[in-house]
């Protein structure tokens, strides 16, 4: 039945992403923002199909696992509509974790890193996946089993909200005034795809921004500080091969240097940035130091 049901949502958001992508498209050629080209689509769609093809290759993995796991559950919620609910939340709430993670540890922003390659920003930049993601994804959706929910119910959840993940990105829509403080909005998203400094590894939530307020990683965009897409250090190679691996190549670089095993393991495991000698510097860093370099720049203008 829910393998029935994850079908029937493929085939009814295939069209209505189609609509929206073209509207969207026509609009930006009309109005001449340039926000689509045929090169930088093409690549999310490649993406999207490279991660579709891993997932659906591992799923039978990941499946039994978590029905491994699902033999050792501790309780179950009897009541129907309390089981989606709840799943919902909580499934939301370990995607917002399984981000942060992405983002803060540079082995698993090497994955993440393709979804914020591009320096456009479209509907279909949603379809730009995190090609390998599917490979550790459901470790973060163990505790789900444990706690008495289905491994395919989870598999249908995570295709539900990602639904509206997708959605969420473009420039078409403005801010949703109330409805975010609860949902993330387009919006937000905006922010999330930034590299502008302030608005570095923020947002990270898929549906609800609840917990990014909550956690302390949730920025407004803001009218003075327009939104500029794409990494910190933009690609001078936009082939499909380096866009997917030019993180790995930076780690492999990086572990050549002559420093000890301690320190070569921190260049894996560290957030992006990170170094030893600060010759990078992590977002937080890059904060930290436009802050200082506005109240120096404060204290000069007294």
């Amino acid at each position: 039945m829910t393998n029935e049901l994850e079908q029937t949502i493929i085939q009814l958001t295939t069209p209505f992403y189609a609509l929206l992508i073209g509207f969207e498209a026509l609009m930006s050629h009309w109005q001449h923002r340039q926000y689509y080209t045929w090169r930088d689509t093409l690549t999310n769609f490649l993406l999207m199909l490279f991660n579709g093809g891993i997932d659906l290759a591992f799923r039978a993995v990941y499946v039994v696992i978590l029905v491994a796991f699902y033999q050792y559950r501790f309780t179950e919620i009897s009541n129907v509509y309390a089981y989606w609910i709840v799943l919902f939340f909580a499934e939301d709430f370990l995607f917002y974790f399984l981000h942060v993670v992405d983002h803060y540890s540079r082995l698993f922003w090497a994955v993440h890193v393709t979804h914020h390659s591009s320096e456009y920003f479209n509907l279909t930049t949603g379809f730009r996946s995190s090609v390998f993601q599917p490979l550790y994804r459901f470790v973060y959706f163990i505790p789900l089993v444990l706690v008495g929910f289905k491994p395919a119910d989870i598999v249908l959840m995570y295709s539900i909200t990602q639904t509206y993940g997708i959605i969420v990105h473009t420039n078409y829509i403005g801010k949703l005034g109330w409805l975010g403080y609860v949902f993330v909005t387009p919006s937000h998203h905006r922010v999330h795809h930034a590299s502008n400094v302030p608005y570095l590894d923020k947002n990270m939530g898929m549906c609800l921004i609840i917990w990014d307020r909550i956690f302390g990683t949730f920025q407004e965009e803001l009218e003075k500080e327009p939104v500029r897409y794409g990494l910190t250090k933009s690609l001078d190679d936009r082939s499909l091969t380096n866009t997917l691996f030019h993180e790995w190549k930076a780690i492999v670089h990086d572990l050549k240097r002559e420093v000890d095993w301690k320190t070569k393991l921190k260049y894996v495991v560290n957030p992006p940035g990170w170094s030893h000698d600060g010759s990078t510097q992590t977002s937080n860093q890059l904060r930290k130091q436009e802050v200082k370099s506005l109240k120096t720049e404060a204290t000069i203008l007294e």
